[in-house]
């Protein structure tokens, strides 16, 4: 999973990072952009679920009201990284509006008739079982295709339990740094 992540790192190609809830596929997706030509640039995050049908058009391309423009998460993420948080949270008209907006390569903010070209590099994380939500007409095919010109299945922890270990150093050297708590050993067991 790490050879295929820095192999993918290497291209600027969308990524479409399958996996349950809770199996690391933001990290993933993060650990993508470190690796790539674009660390040094913008990361952005956008949380699927955080767009509603009043604010997604502004919040994905933008706005611009009398020469003052707002810049949305493909602007803000431009040279960098946009990662989608979870495709299948994207209402019908946010996953039309992104899905011309991938196609097309530019975008146009709410208020303003100057085109802009989409300069970011696109992760989206779905979860596990996203063919059943096309299936069932919640998440777009042609979307989901055009999100995964490459794909990474991020399988669950249970499936790599020899990683546990690295995983509990990992976070336990993080806890210890970021909040100043006291170092404690793990045994294997």
């Amino acid at each position: 999973l790490r050879k295929k992540v820095q192999q993918y790192a290497r291209h600027d190609s969308s990524v479409l990072i399958s996996g349950e809830p809770g199996s690391g596929r933001g990290a993933f997706a993060r650990y993508i952009h470190a690796l790539s030509d674009r660390a040094t640039e913008p990361l952005i995050t956008l949380k699927a679920a955080s767009l509603t049908e009043g604010n997604y058009e502004a919040k994905l391309v933008g706005s611009s009201n009398g020469g003052d423009a707002v810049p949305g998460v493909f602007e803000r993420a431009s040279g960098g990284t946009l990662i989608i948080d979870e495709l299948a949270d994207l209402g019908a008209d946010a996953q039309k509006l992104l899905l011309g907006v991938l196609e097309d390569g530019t975008f146009t903010r709410v208020g303003s008739s100057e085109t802009v070209r989409l300069q970011a590099r696109i992760l989206a994380t779905v979860r596990a079982d996203f063919e059943a939500c096309i299936e069932a007409g919640s998440l777009r095919r042609d979307l989901v295709a055009e999100c995964s010109t490459l794909s990474l299945r991020v399988p669950p922890l249970r499936d790599y339990a020899e990683d546990v270990p690295d995983l509990l150093n990992y976070y336990v050297d993080k806890l210890v740094e970021s909040d100043g708590l006291t170092f404690r050993r793990f045994s294997v067991a």
